[in-house]
C-alpha cells in the first residue's frame, strides 16, 4: 500500500527520483533526435535544466508542498537549455501555481497541477506542434484528471499517467511526419515519460542509482564577451552569489541595495528565497546588507583573475564602462568563435554570450548578459532556432525592456545587426526593423552528420560532408569545399550581390583561402567578404544577399 497524500519532503524527493532517472537515460534520448547536425540534444538540455531543479530544492525552509513546487519552477526558469528545457519549465511553473497553497496534496491535486502545468506550456509555445512533449504532457493530465477521482493510491495513479504518456509517445510519429520518416519517437517527450517513471519510483520509496557512465558533466558557467581577458581591465574582481532565505523584504525593494556595490546584478525570487549574483569588490558588504533581511544559503565567491588563469575561459569581465554606456538600446548576442564575436561586435553588439549549437545558454545566463548593460532597453539575438524560447523567458527575470529578434543563424543575427540603432528610443520599432532585415539574407551551413539520416535528399551516413540552407539539407559529400560549393550552387541567384565566407576552427586557412578563389570566379557578379569565424562543428557559414 502506497501513499495516499503527497507532502513536501516526498515531492522533493519525487524531482530528485525524476531528475536522476532522466540523466540514467539521457544518451537515449539524444539519440531521439532526428536532424542529423551537430545540436544541442534533448535530453542533455532537459537534464541540465533540471539540475538547476535540484540545487532550487537543496535548501532549508521548503516545508510545504507549494514552497517545493515553486522552488522547482523558480530553478527550471533559471537553468532552462534549448526549447525542450523551455517548455519542461513552463510544465513546472503551471504545476507549482496550481499548488501554490498547498502544504500537502492528494491525487486530485496533483492531477490538477499537471494539467495546469499544460495549459500554462501551451500558451508559453507560441506556435504549439502536436506529436512533441506537449502532446505527451496533455494526454497523460487527460487521464491524471480522470482517474484521480476513482484512485486514492497516488502509486497506482502513477501507473495511470505513465501508461497513458507511453501510449501518447508511441503515437507521435504519427502526428509529425519527420518522426516517422527517422523511426523514432518524439525525444522531449521520451525525456518526460522517463521523469514520471521517476515519479513513480520515489511514490514506491525506491531509489535510482547513477554510475559513472550516466553521470552529466555539470552545465558550464556562461561565458561573456569573446575577447581574451585582461586582468587589468577587470573592474569588479568577485563573482558573488548567494540565496536570501525567507526575506523580509521583496525583490524590487532589495535590488538597489546592490546597485552601487558592483556590476551584472541579478536579484529573482519570491518571498521564500532571494537569490542575488553580482560582479564586486566588496563581496562582504553585499552579505552583509543581504544578513539584515534574511538568513544565507549557498553563498559562492570566486575571484574571476584567478578562474580565468585556471580555466582559460572568456568569463563576464567588466570594464571601466559598462556595456552598452552611453546607448538607448543595447544588444546581447550568442555566438561562438572569435572571428564572428569581432564581427558582431564591430557592427555594435555588447555582449557575447558564449554558445550556439551543442551549447545552448540558459536562461539565467542571458539574464545575467542583459542586466551588465548599462542600458535599460535590450536586444537579445539567440543566432539558434533552439535558444529563441529561452531567450524569451529573460523578460521574468530582468527589469530591463527587453525584445528578442528571433533569429535562427549566424548569418541573419548579422544581417539584423545592419538595422540597428543605438541611440533610438523606440526599442519595439528598432527590433521590427532589426526582424525585417534578417529576413534579407539566406544562410548556408557546411557540417558533419552525427547519425545516419533518410531525408528529401536521401541517405545520410554518419560522418557524411553535409550542407544546409533555409530549407534543410540541400547537400551531402565527403569533402566540405565540395559540399559548400554544392550549396552555394542551390541559393544564390542573379538578384544576389554579397556572398560572406566564415571559415570554423577545423578548416585550414590555406583551403578557406582557395574556396574563396573559387567562389569569386563562380559568381563574379557578387562581393565576396572573408572571414576567420573561428566557428566549432561547422566547416563553413555563409551569408548570401
Amino acid at each position: 500500500m502506497t501513499a495516499k497524500h503527497i507532502d513536501a519532503a516526498l515531492l522533493r524527493q519525487m524531482f530528485i527520483s525524476g531528475t536522476r532517472n532522466l540523466e540514467r537515460n539521457r544518451e537515449q534520448v539524444d539519440a531521439l533526435n532526428v536532424f542529423p547536425v551537430p545540436d544541442g540534444d534533448t535530453g542533455t538540455n532537459m537534464n541540465l535544466t533540471l539540475q538547476a531543479v535540484l540545487k532550487a530544492i537543496d535548501k532549508p525552509g521548503l516545508t510545504t508542498c507549494g514552497q517545493v513546487a515553486q522552488a522547482v519552477a523558480s530553478g527550471s526558469l533559471m537553468g532552462a537549455r534549448g526549447n525542450s528545457g523551455v517548455i519542461l519549465s513552463q510544465l513546472f511553473r503551471g504545476f507549482a501555481k496550481s499548488l501554490e497553497r498547498k502544504d500537502v496534496i492528494g491525487g486530485q491535486d496533483f492531477a490538477m497541477a499537471l494539467a495546469a502545468g499544460v495549459d500554462t506550456a501551451y500558451k508559453a509555445v507560441g506556435r504549439p506542434v502536436e506529436g512533441t512533449i506537449l502532446t505527451v504532457a496533455k494526454e497523460a493530465a487527460k487521464v491524471a484528471q480522470l482517474k484521480a477521482r476513482q484512485e486514492a493510491d497516488l502509486a497506482k495513479l502513477m501507473r495511470s499517467i505513465i501508461e497513458q504518456a507511453e501510449k501518447t509517445l508511441a503515437k507521435t510519429p504519427d502526428l509529425l511526419p519527420v518522426l516517422k520518416r527517422a523511426g523514432v519517437v518524439d525525444a522531449g517527450g521520451q525525456g518526460l515519460v522517463y521523469i514520471y517513471r521517476g515519479f513513480l519510483l520515489a511514490l514506491l520509496g525506491q531509489t535510482v542509482e547513477l554510475d559513472a557512465t550516466n553521470l552529466l558533466p555539470a552545465a558550464p558557467e556562461p561565458r561573456f564577451g569573446a575577447q581574451p581577458v585582461v586582468s587589468d581591465v577587470i573592474h569588479f574582481l568577485y563573482c558573488t552569489e548567494f540565496l536570501i532565505m525567507k526575506p523580509d523584504i521583496d525583490e524590487d525593494e532589495l535590488r538597489p541595495h546592490f546597485e552601487t556595490l558592483g556590476d551584472s546584478l541579478l536579484v529573482v525570487g519570491d518571498s521564500s528565497v532571494i537569490k542575488v549574483h553580482l560582479h564586486t569588490n566588496n563581496p562582504g558588504r553585499a552579505m552583509e546588507i543581504a544578513l539584515i533581511h534574511g538568513e544565507l544559503s549557498g553563498i559562492k565567491i570566486e575571484n574571476m583573475k584567478e578562474q580565468h588563469a585556471e580555466t582559460q575561459w572568456v568569463v563576464e569581465a567588466m570594464p571601466v564602462v559598462r556595456p552598452g554606456e552611453g546607448k538607448e538600446i543595447g544588444v546581447v548576442a550568442v555566438a561562438a568563435g572569435a572571428g564572428i564575436a569581432a564581427v558582431m561586435r564591430s557592427l555594435g553588439v555588447d555582449v557575447i554570450v558564449e554558445g550556439g549549437q551543442t551549447m545552448n545558454p540558459s536562461t539565467e545566463d542571458l539574464a545575467a548578459a542583459a542586466n551588465s548593460l548599462a542600458c535599460d532597453k535590450v536586444i537579445l539575438l539567440p543566432n539558434n532556432k533552439n535558444i529563441i524560447m529561452a531567450a524569451e523567458q529573460v523578460k521574468e527575470l530582468t527589469e530591463k525592456e527587453i525584445r528578442v529578434v528571433g533569429s535562427c543563424t549566424i548569418p541573419q543575427g548579422l544581417a539584423a545587426m545592419l538595422s540597428y540603432e543605438d541611440s533610438a528610443e523606440d526599442l519595439e520599432r528598432v527590433a521590427l526593423s532589426m526582424a525585417r532585415r534578417m529576413q534579407a539574407v539566406k544562410t548556408c551551413q557546411v557540417t558533419y552528420a552525427v547519425k545516419a539520416y533518410n531525408g528529401d535528399i536521401g541517405p545520410i551516413k554518419e560522418g557524411d560532408i553535409i550542407g544546409l540552407n533555409d530549407v534543410g539539407i540541400a547537400a551531402v559529400g565527403q569533402d566540405p569545399t565540395q559540399v559548400a560549393l554544392e550549396i552555394l550552387a542551390k541559393t544564390v541567384t542573379e538578384n544576389d550581390g554579397v556572398i560572406s565566407l566564415f571559415y570554423g576552427a577545423d578548416v585550414e586557412e590555406t583551403s578557406a583561402r582557395a574556396l574563396a578563389e573559387t567562389i569569386k570566379e563562380q559568381y563574379p557578379n557578387c562581393q565576396l567578404d572573408f572571414f576567420q569565424g573561428g566557428q566549432p562543428f561547422y566547416y563553413y557559414l555563409l551569408a548570401v544577399e
